[in-house]
């Protein structure tokens, strides 16, 4: 039986439960311990808990602020949630504002330990920590030689995270990356049993470099380990250690004998970030660091535990309408099929990018505001950021490809011609 929440009078017998996907609280009968509830803010289904204290240690919070409890109420519909600043700690919002700040300053440090070691690429490294603080993954191309091993490298050790570098080659197999069970004999009873290997999938920072070189069954062995961040092996299921986040390199130009990876295998990526060349100075310094006795070690900045505690953070920074609406004309503009898309569209895109562009701009905006000392997202955020989300998620045609138009082409195109609404009240 599935129930809704009501608003009625507390109940010495009552328990608390908060929902794991809203965090909001409500106040339950101890009798309907163990059914299933649906939160009437976020329609997310949960299992009601058991009481783990007596009933009796139960505490009404004051009469001036009212709770919510559980009735059942068959299909009736779910009323208006409370507000927020009623079912939250007082100390919240102070706790985010801390964090917040922490990840400003986090941000500046950070970019300063990696220019230690990587001369330049201040775009490339900020689109990186935007995707690790948004729980996502990158998809990274470029030319060799351009440090993209070795800024993933230094990346790690400033957020000291766990690093591990898988070379993807046409004979890797999916155990080669997951783990595999193997038989191993106990030397006190002389028995043999299944014992599990890890594989390099277990750490925080995984470079998955040239995966456009591995058949489609490996390539795909990094899904569920990317969306569930978890990997299956032997019928048995295997939580990775989190923070957990994927960077795939691939090379643009020797295609010959490469694998290239499906669409729905690169919505699952964030960002396709482009690695280019150095500018003269920059390469001028390069030089000097790399043909010298130089050296210099990276700091460690904050811990895996600050960077979940980020990410939880970012998504409360508010979004205004405005800028909402921006993202929504800004993604239909590049699908064919809507019935609002302008002539070039049509002519030049065969697919559009789906659902999950307008959520990785918004995340992403979020990120990037806080990184820029703001608590809210402006367009500017999603201008800067829509190249790297959209460029991997719109498919050309093939009149777009025999004239030369390229993607990035097409996306400032759509920027161009994207209305910019007036400012509204924030969401």
């Amino acid at each position: 039986m599935r129930f809704f929440g009501m608003l009625i009078a507390q109940s010495p017998m009552d328990i608390t439960f908060q929902c794991p996907l809203c965090e909001e609280e409500f106040r339950v009968g101890s009798a309907l311990a163990g059914t299933e509830f649906q939160c009437p803010t976020c329609l997310k289904i949960s299992l009601l808990p058991f009481p783990s204290e007596p009933e009796d240690a139960l505490v009404a919070p004051p009469p001036t602020v009212p709770s919510r409890s559980i009735v059942p109420t068959g299909d009736l519909p779910a009323p208006a949630p409370l507000p927020k600043a009623s079912t939250r700690p007082a100390a919240s919002n102070a706790d985010d504002a801390r964090l917040a700040q922490r990840l400003t300053d986090a941000y500046a440090r950070v970019a300063e330990e990696v220019a230690k070691l990587i001369v330049g690429q201040d775009e490339v490294i900020e689109q990186l920590l935007i995707a690790i603080f948004a729980r996502s993954h990158c998809l990274l191309e470029g030319v060799p030689g351009l440090a993209k091993t070795y800024m993933v490298k230094t990346l790690a050790d400033a957020l000291q995270l766990s690093f591990r570098r898988v070379q993807f080659t046409p004979d890797l197999m999916p155990a080669d990356i997951t783990g595999t069970d193997v038989i191993q004999e106990d030397p006190t009873t002389g028995r043999r049993n299944l014992t599990f290997l890890k594989g390099p999938l277990f750490a925080q920072m995984i470079l998955a470099d040239e995966i456009n070189r591995s058949p489609p069954k490996t390539q795909a062995a990094l899904l569920e380990a990317m969306q569930e961040h978890s990997v299956t092996v032997g019928g048995r299921t295997y939580k990775l250690e989190q923070p957990f986040f994927v960077l795939a390199t691939q090379n643009p130009v020797e295609q010959e004998g490469t694998y290239p990876l499906p669409e729905a295998q690169k919505d699952r990526f964030m960002f396709h970030v482009r690695v280019d060349y150095p500018t003269r100075e920059q390469e001028r310094e390069i030089i000097k660091r790399t043909t010298s006795t130089f050296s210099a070690d990276v700091d460690p900045v904050v811990t895996g535990e600050e960077v979940m505690a980020i990410q939880r953070t970012v998504r409360k920074v508010p979004v205004p309408d405005h800028v909402t609406d921006f993202v929504l004309d800004l993604v239909r503009r590049t699908r064919p099929t809507d019935a609002e898309a302008p002539a070039f569209t049509k002519q030049l895109i065969a697919w559009g990018p789906g659902p999950r562009a307008c959520q990785q701009l918004v995340v992403g905006g979020k990120v990037r505001a806080v990184l820029r000392g703001r608590f809210h997202v402006t367009m500017e955020d999603i201008e800067a950021l829509a190249y790297p989300v959209l460029r991997h998620r719109i498919v050309p045609t093939f009149n777009a490809e025999a004239e030369g138009v390229k993607v990035d082409d097409l996306i400032r195109r759509a920027l161009e011609e994207t209305p910019r609404h007036e400012p509204k009240k924030v969401i």
